[in-house]
């Protein structure tokens, strides 16, 4: 009984093609194969049939009956392979259906889900999209089993296996109401240290580098108020004298409404880059492709 691990199925493609051709010399140019090569198939696929498959004649290679029953079901079978994977290598957004799932934070939802919902509603009516925190799953493991299709934000903790995409820089600054006693050209060290703080703890991001810099330097705040997220920062600065330091292009996007203020920050922080994250395996993957560049497209434009 033939068993399906001997199988090659390059074999089955010189098979096909001495089918048709009838000539080793057509066969090997087609295949870009050297005869000798595709008289070496031939002869290990009469041993893997335990037939001859095709006799030397004066119209090239005459297939023997056993061949001729063959040559139909090989064509078909290599005709759905070559489908079945020509179609994982295919990604249409104007037809797909595919839900994708993207970690982010809170900033991440701000700054891109309205201009990207925009996006698809033009180019992929199909698609939906689902987020989750970096925080509510073991990223890394999520990722690399493609149960969440990127990441996004400042993520210094995939390293190993991820490929990332750098979507842009932006700067810590501080924010406050509009009329606070802060609300002028600009603000000292001590006036920062004399006001009273909402602290945002982020866990899980690279944001954690504010505390840092910040207890390195030996910097002094009054924290008031500590809340595990941004998206609350414009309701709760809006109705208080509290002051918050956050990345710049949140403020300038999410506080409108608020109509919150803000000044560079007096306490030097590095710039920060905000990426998109993928693991290796999902690389060329042409959906995670598709999304990256929309993404990426998005954040170049604003």
């Amino acid at each position: 009984m033939l068993n399906l691990r001997d199988v090659d199925l390059n074999l089955l493609v010189v098979f096909l093609e001495l089918y048709r051709e009838r000539r080793v010399s057509v066969v090997a140019e087609q295949l870009g194969l050297t005869q000798p090569a595709v008289s070496n198939a031939l002869a290990r696929l009469r041993k893997m049939m335990n037939d001859e498959l095709f006799l030397r004649s004066a119209r090239g290679m005459e297939p023997t009956p056993y061949a001729v029953q063959l040559a139909e079901p090989i064509a078909e079978a290599l005709t759905r392979i070559r489908d079945t994977l020509e179609r994982q290598l295919e990604f249409d957004p104007t037809t797909s259906t595919r839900k994708f799932t993207v970690a982010m934070t809170d900033l991440g939802e701000i700054h891109f889900l309205p201009r990207l919902m925009r996006r698809l509603g033009e180019v992929a009516p199909g698609v939906t999209i689902s987020t989750v925190r970096n925080t509510a799953v073991n990223l890394a493991d999520e990722l690399e089993a493609g149960r969440v299709d990127l990441a996004l934000g400042l993520l210094p903790q995939l390293k190993g296996g991820f490929f990332q995409r750098l979507l842009f820089r932006q700067r810590y600054v501080c924010l406050f109401r509009e009329g606070h006693a802060l609300d002028r050209e600009s603000m000292s060290l001590d006036d920062f240290e004399a006001a009273q703080h909402i602290v945002v703890v982020a866990g899980g991001t690279g944001h954690a580098i504010v505390d840092d810099t910040i207890a390195r330097r030996n910097v002094k705040r009054d924290v008031r108020l500590s809340v595990p997220h941004f998206v609350a920062l414009g309701h709760i600065l809006s109705t208080t004298d509290l002051i918050a330091t956050a990345p710049e292009r949140y403020v300038r996007e999410g506080m409108k409404p608020f109509k919150l203020k803000y000044l560079p920050h007096p306490v030097p922080f590095p710039e920060f880059d905000v990426n998109l994250f993928w693991h290796a395996k999902f690389h060329k993957e042409p959906g995670s492709q598709w999304l990256r560049n929309e993404l990426a497209g998005l954040a170049e434009t604003h």
